[in-house]
């Protein structure tokens, strides 16, 4: 049980640079174990979750290097991954599951991948299905890890994804590069394409329609390796972000940010609710970067669906705090996708809420919040309920409040910002 940090008398105040990356840190290694070459990632992020790519892909007989944030791969090209002698453990990590899924389809080898307790609820059908139409043979445990994955000779797809998710979508490119012709994907609506700019990057052909949601996929690129600094994490950012504009007198400024534009849609969505960030430094190198200064601002409420949901859904339990002190009411609907995250993100907002005696409504796919009705706490004991996201974001309400809270569950953090609590004591 962690004690956390109660209202700051004087706001919260000064400069971060926050972790590498979480999504392009999985991707650097994935890409570098199949180019050919050395890749090195600089400002690598050495979350539980990345680290479980970075194992996984040393099990399949890559030599991977690690000196704190920096990792050197020597990549064994697309054709030169080893079958494991054991089950690939994925741990909590969503990602590496689902893009691994992808890769390893169209090997010449079979391979078991097992999770932790909660990945091995989460659904792995939605991978699975769209691969097998590609010739892939996977099987999985009722829908669910582990999974069995028979490496074969792949065929092109011509797929339209059936959910808008970057992690799909991810999985059958790196089905693609293997397969015997040319792939075309149309996806729902624009989702995070890192895959598709840092593929680029390696050396992979492939085409991005004007629609933003049509790609077409060249199979058996020649991958080469490469440097990467990698930016900031823009979703680990986002909860200074949404500290910044609820402290009252705060003034936090982040330093490197990515602010790649399939993941902005927090400040998007905190622009229209009247908050105040200012963008300097901006820089474009594949991915685009920039130094964001956060001040408190009175925001107002906001209704935002389906179409604003794939640019802001790992931020959306944000969002919900955001609102929670917005002066009116605001009401979130199309993010079904949280009920299938690392916890049922929008029963356990709607419980953790409550306790802090926010007026918030569960919907089916999302909320309804009363920012005008004052906070009381109910129950002082918060809990992340092993979900990262959720742990810090009740340490950012936390923030909010006189009276001291607790959290249970506070190591689940480690899953992915394994500094928070030290970084959110340099503001104080």
């Amino acid at each position: 049980m962690k004690q956390l940090q109660a209202k700051p008398s004087n706001g919260l105040r000064g400069e971060l640079t926050v972790p590498g990356d979480k999504s392009i840190s999985h991707r650097g290694i994935m890409f570098g174990a199949i180019s050919e070459g050395q890749t090195t990632l600089h400002h690598f992020l050495t979350a539980q979750d990345c680290l479980s790519t970075l194992k996984a892909f040393q099990q399949l007989g890559v030599p991977i290097k690690r000196d704190g944030q920096t990792v050197v791969i020597d990549g064994v090209g697309l054709h030169g991954l080893k079958q494991p002698s054991h089950p690939l453990d994925m741990g909590n990590s969503g990602t590496t599951t689902r893009l691994i899924m992808g890769l390893l389809a169209g090997q010449q080898f079979d391979t078991t991948l097992v999770g932790d307790a909660s990945l091995s609820k989460r659904p792995m059908k939605r991978v699975s299905e769209p691969l097998a139409e590609m010739g892939a043979v996977i099987e999985t445990t009722d829908g669910h890890l582990p999974v069995m994955i028979h490496g074969e000779q792949l065929h092109a797809g011509d797929y339209h994804l059936k959910v808008a998710s970057a992690q799909v979508k991810s999985a059958l490119i790196l089905a693609a590069l293997q397969a015997d012709k040319a792939s075309i994907f149309v996806e729902k609506q624009p989702t995070r394409n890192h895959t598709e700019i840092m593929l680029k990057a390696f050396g992979a052909k492939i085409d991005c329609e004007p629609d933003n949601v049509t790609l077409t996929v060249h199979p058996d690129p020649k991958l080469t390796g490469i440097t990467l600094n990698v930016p900031g994490d823009m979703s680990s950012a986002a909860f200074f972000v949404a500290a910044g504009s609820l402290v009252p007198n705060s003034e936090i400024k982040l330093l490197n940010v990515g602010t790649n534009e399939t993941r902005t849609g927090l400040i998007s969505i905190l622009k229209r609710m009247g908050g105040k960030i200012h963008f300097s430094n901006e820089q474009s190198q594949g991915e685009s970067t920039a130094d964001l200064t956060v001040n408190s601002a009175s925001l107002t409420p906001i209704e935002i669906g389906a179409k604003d949901i794939p640019a802001v859904i790992d931020e959306l339990p944000l969002v919900a705090l955001l609102a929670a002190k917005a002066d009116g009411v605001s009401k979130i609907t199309g993010a079904g996708e949280l009920r299938v995250k690392e916890t049922d993100r929008i029963a356990v907002i709607v419980e953790e809420f409550k306790k802090l005696g926010i007026a918030i409504q569960e919907l089916p796919d999302g909320f309804i919040i009363d920012g005008t009705k004052p906070w009381h706490v109910n129950n002082p004991h918060l809990s992340s309920h092993g979900d990262h996201r959720i742990g810090m974001v009740m340490a950012i309400a936390a923030l909010l409040v006189d009276e001291p809270l607790t959290l249970d569950g506070a190591d689940s953090i480690n899953i992915s910002y394994p500094e928070f609590f030290d970084d959110l004591a340099t503001l104080l």
